[in-house]
Parts: structure tokens; sequence; C-alpha cells
């Protein structure tokens, strides 16, 4: 956890849990459907909150309710939160949505000694997700594609080694979405639309809608119907277990709180 407190950990991450309250109630108000996922998922399945040593939280939304949150929210959100897109900060690098906090910053590892121009506050993390047909090549197609964009993505702590070319990624996600379908089918794969390309799970249909509830941070907040599928097929069934502290990833550098 190198220079972090334990303290200024966990000040920063419920400064990140009131954005997800807010964005909880957005989604609320306009029928949006999104649920917990990756180490947020994960904490909460295990901890019930978030992972003692986690400085994130990672959501993920059906691609139209995606689009349709992306509509919405610069008039929706409050001024504690910039809404971080590479339309509305010119200077960021990824290609999901980031939900930034105004009063704390983070530095992560993969930014540290660099001239970063992008708004650096801790974060939410949103990702799209599509449907496709279950069929051994639509599995290899999306592997071979998450492989792809993972060597044109050289901006974060997971994809260190590859060269950064946004056109490329582009073209890649535009592949995977032109396969998606409605939600209609169980026996369909739901899958990441390839703007975040570190994971290449992809989960059934039937074990992931209807969504249910499980207790964040003392909160209700909507998670994948079967976790126990969602979270085996990103970490494997090893997910119960607490890794030893060498194992244990944190994105942070640095995290510096504003005392306005």
């Amino acid at each position: 956890m190198g220079e972090i407190s334990q303290n200024t950990l966990r000040k920063a991450q419920l400064i990140i849990f009131d954005i997800l309250v807010e964005f909880d109630a957005i989604c609320k108000k306009h029928e949006l459907q999104y649920w917990l996922d990756s180490g947020t998922l994960l904490g909460a399945a295990r901890y019930q909150g978030f992972i003692p040593w986690d400085d994130d939280i990672d959501l993920s939304m059906p691609v139209e309710d995606y689009n349709k949150f992306k509509d919405i929210a610069i008039n929706e959100l409050s001024d504690d939160i910039f809404f971080q897109t590479k339309k509305t900060d010119k200077n960021f690098k990824f290609d999901y949505v980031k939900l930034r906090s105004n009063k704390a910053k983070i530095v992560e590892f993969h930014e540290q000694d660099e001239d970063i121009k992008y708004h650096q506050g801790v974060f939410v993390d949103i990702f799209p997700m599509l449907n496709i047909d279950n069929n051994e090549e639509n599995k290899v197609m999306y592997d071979n594609t998450l492989k792809s964009i993972r060597s044109f993505s050289s901006v974060s702590l997971h994809t260190p080694d590859g060269e950064d070319s946004p056109i490329k990624r582009k073209e890649l996600t535009r592949g995977l979405c032109d396969m998606h379908k409605d939600w209609k089918d169980p026996t369909s794969k739901v899958i990441y639309g390839g703007e975040m390309p570190d994971v290449s799970a992809w989960f059934d249909l039937s074990k992931v809608l209807p969504l249910k509830s499980l207790v964040f941070e003392g909160f209700e907040f909507p998670v994948p119907y079967d976790y126990h599928h969602y979270l085996t097929e990103i970490y494997t069934s090893n997910y119960t277990q607490t890794p030893p502290k060498e194992k244990r990833k944190i994105h942070a550098f640095s995290i510096e709180l504003n005392n306005n």
C-alpha cells in the first residue's frame, strides 16, 4: 500500500461510496439497470463492503442504459462529481466512463512521475456490457479481440506494454458492438464491450439477469443474479479466499484529500 495510510484510504473509499449512492439514485430515477462488478462485487460478496485495500468502484451497465446515462449524466450529477469521458476531458486516455470526485485526488502507479493533464479525482468506473450468441466461434473471437485491444492500450496498470492506439481500439470495440443482440435469449452470453479490456470473462445471461441485491457498506445495491458464477468467471472459484499480502493490488501510488 506504499505511503497511503489505512485512515486516508478509508476516507477515500467513503468519498467514492458517495459517488455510488448518487449514481444509484440517478439510475433509479431514470429506470436504468446496472450492477456491481469486479473488485466491488467481490468486496460485497466477501466483506459486505470495500475490499480493505481497494481504492475504486467498478460498475457495469447494459450498453443501452450506459448510453442513456451518458446522455443525462452532465445534467444530473452534483458539482462534487466530474463526469469524465474523452468528450468532457480532452486529455483523458480511457474509452469508458469514469465518475471522478472533486474531493480527493488519486495518482495511480502508471501515472507516477508523468505530466498528467486530465482530472485525477478518486473514481468510479462504469463499463458497457453486450449480449452475444453462445458458441465457440464467438468465444474465440471475443478472447482474441480483447487481447488485441490490450495490445493497443498502453494506458493503465494492466496494459504497460501496449501501444496507445485509440483508433485501432475503436475499430475493435465497434466489431464487438456489431454482434450485440437483445437481452431476451437466456442461453446467450454477457460480455464486456471492449472499452475495459482487462478481463475477457463472459457470463451466462440467465445468471446475470434478473438482478438481485447485496449489501455494500450498509446499503443494498444490484448484483448479478448468480454472483458466484460471475465472480468465478473473473477470478476462478478461489475468489472466496483472501490473497496473501503481496498479491493485494491497489491502483494508488498516492491519495490526497481535499480538506476545504
